[in-house]
């Protein structure tokens, strides 16, 4: 039995958001949640939230051991990229790419 969170259309980067997911892949559930809280990167507070709604989730709809839990998988894929475009020399533009991410968490019970 396993339970999932999923947040959709974060505003990082998934680069820098797999950055926090590689550290807390395989960890106890209160192992993870010490990990984000204290990672000084904005990344550690989006995954911390969907770890947390993780958990929540199998507690609640899969009535599970919140002890016994640890981050089965976890993983970002890439969301809506949005497009702007900066003012450059000689009358010219670039453009700017602000990417977003679709984090998911899926955490499941020791056997």
């Amino acid at each position: 039995m396993e339970a999932r969170a999923t947040a959709k259309t974060l505003r990082i980067q998934p680069r820098k958001a797999r950055l926090v997911l590689d550290l807390i892949r395989g960890k106890d559930v209160v192992e993870a949640a010490a990990i984000c809280k204290f990672l000084p990167n904005k990344g550690g507070e989006m995954v911390g939230a969907v770890l947390k709604s993780a958990v929540a989730n199998a507690v609640n709809n899969h009535e599970m051991n919140e002890d016994a839990l640890y981050v089965k998988e976890c993983y970002a894929n890439e969301g809506a990229t949005m497009k702007r475009f900066m003012p450059r020399a000689k009358g010219s533009a670039s453009p700017i790419n602000k990417r977003t991410s679709h984090i998911t968490v899926v955490v499941a019970e020791k056997e």
